[in-house]
This record gives C-alpha cells, structure tokens and sequence, in this order.
C-alpha cells in the first residue's frame, strides 16, 4: 500500500493503491471554486433584483420590468453552468 502526506501532515492513500479510484478526493478539491461561482450567480441574481425594484418604483416602470426579467435569466443561467453532467 502506497501512502503519502499531504501538504497538512495527513497520511493519504496513493489514488492506485487499493484499486478503487480516488474519487472523493478529486471533487473535494473543486468545490471551492463551485462554491464561489454559485454566489457570484446568485449575487448578479440579487443585484438585478434590486435594480429593477429601484426602478419600477422610482418611475422607470418598463425599464424596472426589463431588469426583472435578467433575474430568472442569470439564475437558469447559472443552473445550466453549474450543473453536471447527470454521472454523478
């Protein structure tokens, strides 16, 4: 068995060393980025929101509707880019 330590000082199994594959280590190490991407679409979502408020009720009413309609826009967006690929 192959073991090896990580940058933390953990012992690991080399990804080969059991035959199975090292699965749960590889899709820990993109969620971060997951994670990040996910509020980024959801902060664009929630700033669109609040513009189209602020101008629906400051009299810009067509301008407000249109700004309103990005925000199922960005989120449909975001669930088509952040999705998988339906194998996991």
């Amino acid at each position: 068995m192959n073991v090896r330590i990580d940058d933390a000082g953990a012992a690991m199994r080399s990804p080969g060393s059991s035959g199975e594959p090292d699965t749960q280590r590889r899709s820990t190490d993109l969620m971060p980025n997951v994670g990040r991407a996910k509020a980024l679409f959801l902060l664009a979502a929630g700033l669109s929101f609040a513009l189209s408020v602020s101008l629906f009720f400051t009299g810009n009413r067509e301008q407000g509707i249109y700004v309103g309609l990005w925000v199922p826009s960005i989120l449909s967006a975001g669930a088509l880019l952040m999705g998988g690929n339906g194998n996991e």
